[in-house]
């Protein structure tokens, strides 16, 4: 891991490395500006309201630089695994949620031992064993159950309520999975938790959703006689990388949430939000050399030092992700340089498949082998969701750059 002064991020780092470079290595790393992550999660953090509480969303980035940054800012880590837990616990004293479909029962002692403040309840057995783990260490756990809810609630690139999907409760089980919970000495239901999709894009959608968490969880703390005031309404806000000009519109969800305070706040409640993606995607970028461009077939190519090994998000969404040209000068060799002017390009990695692709058919104006391709919205999901040892290439450096 290489720290180094900031001027301009990545301009810098490649400035840094074309005038160091003393073989031919191509040029392959991600750069992240942990500058624009602090002053972007402080606006965030801002923006809200006093009802609500900013957890991060660990699985989209855990690197260490990335979880010091936010930690003075947040209120608190959602982790998905014993692995997350252990890199929050490691810096942190500040709260984590503790989530996940298939949590192990190593993993719910562990959260027991930790500074873990709350635990989401995914399915009845789950509830069960969670009950047998408090009852052999005499302890009683806070729990989020996690609701399903009966109806689709957007139109984002990935659900995972108001669908069959592997996660939660369904909405018509709650009453019958709170008697339960409600009925054991070891459980404490401290509110419910209703995470329904990825990578939404619509801000009034999303706040449509918000206020149907709301009403649902103050519908059954009546029906039940509880008190539960944490409505958690997971993350699921979206990076728009197939037109980066229209991002979501944190503004408009930020003002609708100052509207619930106010019409809510008698009933003293407390909105939880896992942030991830939208939180950390912008500081990060994929930077990687150009080994070739080439023609086949009447359709132009251009073969990457790295691809989907190192960033599997566009091969596993089927689509172009945001990138642009960072030209290179120099030329190496005595002989002639391939390149492409004013063309459509597809851009695939150095894996032998042919599902190892960035961008699909997209116009530049000019691209060369040995320029540099920088890939935006890298922050979240890349690295660490790809399969970094396949075909066993070299992995990416991983530069963190602060101003001090």
């Amino acid at each position: 891991m290489l720290t180094i002064e900031k001027k301009t991020a990545v301009e810098t780092y490649i400035a840094e490395k074309i005038e160091k470079r003393d073989t031919g290595e191509p040029i392959c790393a991600y750069v992240y500006d942990l500058d624009y992550l602090e002053n972007h999660a402080e606006k965030i953090k801002q923006s809200l309201p006093p009802f609500c509480r900013l957890y991060y969303a660990v699985k989209a980035n855990p690197e260490k630089p990335i979880l010091e940054t936010l930690e003075p800012i947040v209120d608190g880590f959602e982790v998905a695994s014993y692995g997350e837990m252990q890199k929050v616990s490691g810096l942190t004293e500040k709260a984590m949620l503790f989530g996940g479909p298939g949590k192990k029962d190593k993993e719910i002692a562990s959260a027991l031992e930790s500074n873990v403040d709350y635990l989401n309840v995914e399915s009845f057995h789950e509830l069960n064993r969670m009950i047998y783990i408090a009852e052999q260490k005499g302890v009683k756990i806070p729990v989020l159950l996690r609701v399903n809810l009966k109806d689709n609630v957007s139109d984002s690139h990935i659900r995972m309520s108001g669908v069959p999907t592997q996660f939660g409760v369904d909405e018509r089980d709650i009453p019958v999975i709170l008697l339960e919970a409600l009925a054991s000495p070891h459980i404490e239901v401290k509110g419910f938790h209703f995470h329904a999709m990825s990578n939404n894009l619509d801000a009034q959608a999303h706040l449509q959703f918000i206020g149907t968490c709301i009403e649902k969880s103050l519908a059954w703390q009546n029906e039940f006689g509880m008190e539960a005031p944490i409505v958690n309404v997971g993350g699921g806000i979206g990076i728009n990388y197939l037109n980066p000009d229209q991002p979501f519109e944190w503004e408009v969800l930020a003002k609708g949430l100052e509207d619930f305070y106010h019409i809510y706040q008698h009933q003293s409640l407390t909105l939880f939000l896992e942030i991830g993606r939208y939180m950390t995607a912008e500081c990060g970028s994929y930077v990687t050399e150009v080994l070739d461009v080439k023609t086949n077939h009447g359709e132009h190519f251009a073969v990457i030092r790295g691809g989907s090994h190192h960033l599997r998000l566009p091969a596993a969404w089927k689509m172009s992700h945001p990138f642009h040209v960072h030209s290179i000068d120099e030329w190496r060799y005595p002989f002639e340089r391939p390149g492409i002017f004013d063309e459509a390009v597809t851009v695939a990695g150095e894996l032998c498949t042919p599902n190892d692709v960035l961008v699909r058919k997209e116009n530049v104006k000019e691209l060369r082998a040995g320029d540099v391709m920088i890939f935006r919205f890298a922050g979240a999901y890349g690295w660490t969701i790809s399969h970094h040892d396949f075909l066993s290439h070299p992995h990416p450096e991983h530069i963190f750059v602060k101003k001090d």
